[in-house]
């Protein structure tokens, strides 16, 4: 040994490199467990993360000692693994195996660039304080890590009374309640590793772990081994089925049993048929974007008792039917106006994350209301998509719609032709401008901008092919594509130039549904990822009516709007 890795040469000696082998690895062994914690939640098998994190850890620290003949322990790295769940897969949306072809093909590119002395060029461009401030920040992503795992720190929202009532639910973090064994044992291994650190006692790390370990056991902490028999006569005896009476309908529960019958159920008491009062604090805090688990930690906070997740999704589960109801109810059978715009999540399919687009299909009614018509999720538009969203309109009792507002929906303007043939198709002014202005430069964007305005706040539809004109003229040489979508889609732009100031204002833009995209996209902030297609369709179901219940006046100035209307679709709205 003192030959092949020359350990007098590099002043060491065999008990210290052993001594230092072992405090290594017990250092990084919590990344066996917390490598595939964090990996799986993209979908990925827990098991077979859990063996490739540890075949990874073998093969890396070996090269490292059997050929590169340095000390360095090598193993998955906690600001890696970070990055590929929560930004490229949750963030950007790829599953986790075009994420891992990615990984493959950075590893391939990191070999070329080290090969060719790149990779150290690049390091040395880093500022000294940046390379500093990244060690610091994975070291303290992994400390947050470890204080999260033994509860120190948890997120809660930030009044649980309140959102249980319906109110504000923004997570905030918090300490915990010192009452937890497990926290006191982590506390005391966290001062014997400090102590031992700054008394630079030999194999101090080590020893503070082996200690808090031993300490562990009296304080019933590390549990039974499997099959191991406990001095407890008296065992979990399953599950016993409860039909009891919600808000929502009946339904049927699990509730855990032991051999002696002394176990005392918490949220649901012995005897106890109705929750409703819970379950509707249960169906509010989910209206309000909260997942099942921070609902499940709210109860807790709240109410003193622990309920499970799966209960909390059965209470969701009971208003499916009245989705139904709501998205099969009749409808008028005309609407002067109707808007269409898309929000997009992420939503995990058979361990696959996928993007999809809730469509909202919003109308004004003949009385100046707003109403969502009705929700649909999807991951493919086309003209054959949207003719059956607009068929099951009809087949609910819509005759005519005198005007759709949207974005450019692909296949939207055929569906709208072969559902409703007299309906005009107004493209979102909004989405035009910024699609147009999307490549242009900052230094540009105001003044581009401005020529744009003179296009579509023209008075009639001739002078606004004059400003059309010009303002190509002018940007084209600069941005050759820039006006192209302009021309393309004029006939979709043009309707809006016929009618007066107060009819634009309304068809203008689908700002009409902008207010409800805005609690949508909280359920966008509060959840990463939805666990399946159901389980957005009721989140999106439960923040519609939250946010309808404030829809008590009429569009402004709808009198006047309603009149033209009639005036210029004559014979097509109700007297």
């Amino acid at each position: 040994m003192e030959k092949f890795f020359h350990l007098k040469e590099n002043g060491t000696t065999v008990s210290t490199e052993i001594l230092a082998g072992l405090t290594t690895f017990f250092a990084m062994a919590y990344i066996i467990v917390v490598n595939p914690q964090i990996l799986s939640q993209t979908g990925m098998p827990w098991g077979g993360v859990f063996l490739a994190t540890i075949i990874a850890a073998i093969i890396g620290t070996l090269v490292m000692g059997l050929f590169a003949n340095v000390p360095y322990a090598q193993a998955a790295g906690m600001g890696l693994n970070a990055f590929f769940t929560y930004t490229v897969c949750f963030g950007l949306g790829f599953s986790w195996q075009q994420t891992m072809c990615m990984v493959f093909l950075c590893g391939l590119i990191n070999i070329l660039i080290t090969v060719t002395k790149i990779r150290k060029m690049i390091i040395l461009a880093i500022p000294e304080s940046l390379q500093h401030a990244i060690g610091g920040g994975i070291g303290l992503f992994v400390a947050y890590v470890g204080m999260l795992n033994v509860g120190l720190i948890k997120f809660t929202p930030g009044d649980p009374k309140a959102a249980a009532k319906g109110g504000a639910v923004a997570a905030t973090p918090g300490l915990a309640n010192f009452n937890d064994k497990v926290l006191w044992v982590f506390l005391i291994g966290l001062v014997l590793a400090i102590v031992f650190t700054v008394m630079k006692v030999k194999g101090g790390m080590l020893l503070a772990i082996a200690i808090t370990t031993v300490i562990g056991i009296p304080f019933g902490v590390l549990g039974y081994e499997k099959s191991e028999r406990s001095d407890n006569d008296d065992y979990r005896n399953g599950y016993k089925r409860k039909q009891v009476n919600s808000r929502y309908g009946s339904m049927a529960i699990e509730v855990p049993q032991d051999r002696k019958s002394t176990f005392e159920p918490q949220i649901v008491k012995k005897r106890q048929k109705d929750i409703s009062d819970i379950d509707q604090k249960i169906i509010s805090m989910y209206a309000k974007g909260m997942t099942t688990r921070q609902i499940s930690e709210t109860i807790e906070d709240i109410y003193g008792f622990e309920t499970s997740e799966s209960f909390i999704s059965d209470v969701t589960d009971k208003i499916l039917p009245q989705i139904e109801d709501w998205q099969n109810r009749p409808l008028d059978e005309v609407y002067p106006i109707l808007y269409i715009d898309a929000i997009h999540y992420s939503v995990r399919d058979n361990g696959v994350i996928r993007k999809l687009a809730a469509y909202v299909i919003l109308g004004i009614n003949s009385e100046g209301r707003k109403e969502v018509l009705t929700i649909t999720i999807g991951d493919n538009e086309s003209a054959k998509y949207w003719l059956s969203v607009l068929n099951e309109l009809k087949n609910r009792g819509v005759k005519d719609i005198l005007i759709i507002c949207a974005d450019g929906l692909t296949g939207i303007k055929e569906a709208i032709s072969a559902a409703f043939p007299k309906t005009e198709y107004q493209r979102c002014m909004v989405h035009q401008v910024r699609n147009t202005l999307k490549y242009v430069p900052d230094k540009d964007r105001k003044a581009f901008a401005a020529d744009l305005k003179t296009i579509y706040q023209a008075a009639d539809e001739q002078k606004a092919l004059a400003a059309l004109e010009r303002v190509t003229e002018k940007w084209t040489p600069k941005y050759p594509n820039s006006m192209k979508r302009w021309k393309d889609n004029w006939d979709a732009i043009s309707p809006i130039f016929k009618f007066s100031a107060a009819v634009r204002k309304v068809i203008y833009t689908t700002n009409a549904i902008e207010s409800l995209n805005s609690t949508y996209r909280k359920l966008n902030r509060q959840r990463s990822v939805f666990p399946s297609d159901t389980a957005l369709l009721k989140a999106l179901y439960l923040a519609t009516f939250e946010a309808t219940k404030k829809w008590t006046t009429t569009i402004r100035d709808w009198a006047h709007v309603y009149g033209e209307l009639s005036i210029m679709y004559e014979g097509r709205l109700p007297e």
